[in-house]
């Protein structure tokens, strides 16, 4: 289909946070209820929640007609220089499989302030000039190293309760990374919920618009969170991030998906809900409602 992007899932909208967590769903059952759904795209997930051997990986993933996206990785270059051993040896291990079966895309989450498992505030919210020289410049050498190691394009994450979320701090990463080898997945759940206007970071900088993470936040509960201060991953818990078609959930997918086909058709939207915590009977559902909202709400969508 022209002026269409691909859509996809990952683990992370069948609440999976952790490589091995018994009160997730097994990972052979995520992939074929992915298929029920109708998707055909996955990201990898945390690594070692699905087979790390590529050989295995790909049996399972083309006995079923997947194809893998992308792979993430956790990166805190505003620390200082001793961070970027850590993120290279992730890198190696995630886009070292990733590649292998395929994925042409690492997405790169930044450290959060505050524990996405204790709730413990880590550090400063907000970082200071150094620090976001240390960052832009952590971004950009990984970014490099990808493309030259592995032909691999980063794709970093804003996030809740990181340093990265509201339109001004992603505006200035924007402006502090070079296009070459630092740009965007768009987490359109993740940047409505410091407020940012999606389609118009979208058309300030199209060119930095690499790849989507589709999700909405809950408008009704979103201020409550906000004013009472209540951790990102306490509010996952509270649906924070809503079913997708749910009333006050935003942004509305189908603007957002036919303004980044005409930037790139090529483009990846991957359904991400955060869910992690929930029961593991309730993802699938959901998953095939949204794959079916997607596809009513706009033809500028494919999944092949």
């Amino acid at each position: 289909m022209a002026d269409s992007i691909r859509i996809g899932t990952a683990p992370d909208s069948w609440g999976v946070w952790f490589p091995d967590d018994p009160n997730q769903v097994p990972w052979q059952r995520f992939l074929d209820e992915v298929v029920e759904a109708g998707y055909t795209w996955i990201e990898l997930g945390p690594y070692g929640y699905l087979p790390t051997d590529p050989n295995q990986l790909a049996d399972e993933l083309g006995s079923r007609g997947l194809k893998l996206s992308a792979g993430t990785v956790f990166t805190g270059f505003h620390k200082g220089d001793d961070q970027w051993q850590r993120a290279w040896d992730q890198a190696l291990a995630v886009t070292g499989l990733a590649s292998k079966l395929g994925a042409e895309h690492l997405v790169v989450i930044p450290d959060l302030w505050r524990s996405d498992a204790t709730s413990q505030v880590l550090e400063s919210r907000t970082l200071d000039d150094e620090q976001w020289k240390r960052l832009a410049a952590g971004h950009d050498r990984l970014g490099k190293a990808l493309l030259e190691e592995f032909g691999v394009k980063q794709q970093f994450h804003s996030h809740a309760d990181s340093h990265v979320g509201t339109y001004r701090e992603v505006e200035r990463f924007l402006q502090e990374t070079d296009v070459a080898y630092t740009n965007l997945c768009l987490d359109t759940g993740h940047f409505s919920y410091y407020g940012g206007d999606n389609l118009a970071l979208i058309d300030a900088y199209p060119e930095r618009i690499g790849y989507l993470h589709l999700k909405q936040v809950d408008t009704t509960l979103l201020f409550d969170v906000l004013k009472n201060d209540v951790p990102f991953a306490e509010a996952v818990t509270q649906d924070i991030m809503v079913e997708p078609g749910t009333p006050g959930g935003v942004p509305e997918f189908a603007p957002i998906i036919e303004r980044v086909a005409k930037i790139d058709p090529e483009i990846f939207g991957i359904v991400e809900q955060d869910m992690y915590g929930c029961s593991i009977d309730r993802p699938f559902p959901i998953a095939k409602r949204t794959f079916d909202h997607i596809f009513e709400a706009t033809e500028a969508a494919r999944v092949d």
